[in-house]
């Protein structure tokens, strides 16, 4: 899932979560993500709702599918990754929130 889509869904009310550290996150981020870092993955994973869908991202997209693949072995099923992460964001002319 690409740039394109995400911001569709952030307009629709989507949950937007960037697997980035606090450092990254504060460099520019996606308006309204929530920022928990894949290093806590393991903390936060049962705080999403599974009920709705829950978009990823980080810098380039590798973190992100992580989270995914780990989100997915929870028992999550609508999850998006946004391949290309801030930079396929940035690349794309999406606002970011500094």
């Amino acid at each position: 899932m690409g740039p394109e889509e995400l911001y569709r869904a952030l307009s629709q009310g989507a949950l937007v979560v960037d697997v980035r550290m606090p450092e990254e996150f504060a460099q520019g981020h996606v308006p309204g993500a929530v920022n928990l870092p894949l290093e806590e993955v393991a903390r936060w994973a049962e705080s999403l709702p599974k009920d709705k869908p829950v978009y990823l991202y980080c810098r380039s997209g590798n973190r992100s599918q992580k989270a995914a693949e780990y989100l997915k072995g929870k028992g999550y099923t609508n999850l998006y990754n946004v391949e290309g992460g801030v930079l396929a964001i940035a690349r794309a002319g999406y606002p970011l929130v500094r």
